[in-house]
């Protein structure tokens, strides 16, 4: 799945499940619980994601792509 920041978040959830415990290790704190997440998730994108995180766009796509990274080491 190529993540652009255009991409729902809901979309990223849907194919790699929930990545918060990945991304906190690169500084994204969480926002609620993860049931609150995925009815938010539906209506942003990453782009939205980034602005409400206050992370640059380019960091947070990069940070996107580590934590899916980083999610399917996990689980091989």
């Amino acid at each position: 799945m190529e993540i652009t920041k255009d991409t729902r978040v809901s979309a990223i959830l849907e194919e790699y499940g929930d990545i918060a415990d990945v991304m906190e290790v690169f500084g994204i704190k969480r926002v609620g619980r993860y049931s609150l997440r995925m009815l938010a998730a539906k209506a942003v994108t990453v782009e939205w994601a980034a602005r409400i995180h206050r992370v640059p766009l380019a960091e947070f796509l990069d940070i996107l792509h580590q934590a899916t990274t980083n999610k399917k080491s996990i689980e091989t």
